[in-house]
């Protein structure tokens, strides 16, 4: 019984970790890449759509992003979704494109993008913490309810703090590797 309660939970944390992912993509580091801008939303025609269903988005270089969008009637909407952005950088028009120079990192914005970054992995393991909860209550009802016997709800319950533990090792993971592209 506990043992379904176990993967159950394993998908939740897998998504909890893919979201993080995408997260620290789109904290910057002194490389461009496309995460940086992809999600950001644009006013097209009256609706906000992410800057990817409207351009190809490309890295030229590793500190210029370039912007292509489909229709030369985006350039306005894309652009100024741009400049709202906490991007960093105003955006250049280049003809039927925009391009996005990056500065190096200043030793204050690295230190900003740290505690950026550190807030995300908190909330990452407020989320795994969160559902070790709801699964351990879950194992404690059915005990309660004479499913899952005594010695296999401590089973379940250290099991369920080994995945936590291995969850939390990832998150860290994750950190220290962008950890590392912000120094670069």
């Amino acid at each position: 019984m506990y043992q379904e309660i176990l993967k159950r939970i394993r998908p939740e944390f897998d998504k909890t970790l893919m979201f993080l992912e995408g997260e620290i993509a789109k904290i910057r580091t002194s490389r461009a890449s496309p995460s940086l801008v992809e999600d950001i939303q644009a006013d097209c025609f009256g609706q906000r759509f992410p800057l990817k269903q409207l351009a190809a988005i490309s890295t030229p270089n590793s500190r210029q992003i370039l912007i292509q969008p489909w229709d030369k009637s985006y350039i306005g909407g894309i652009v100024k979704a741009l400049e709202q952005s906490s991007i960093g950088t105003a955006p250049i028009v280049d003809k039927d494109a925009i391009r996005i120079s990056l500065p190096p990192l200043s030793e204050e914005y690295r230190k900003n993008l740290f505690k950026v970054l550190s807030e995300k992995q908190e909330e990452a393991r407020k989320g795994i913490k969160y559902q070790r909860e709801e699964a351990w209550k879950e194992i404690q009802d059915g005990f309660k309810e004479g499913k899952i016997r005594e010695d296999d709800k401590f089973r379940g319950k250290d099991e369920l703090q080994n995945l936590v533990d291995e969850y939390n090792e990832k998150i860290e993971q994750l950190g220290e590797k962008k950890k590392k592209e912000i120094m670069e």
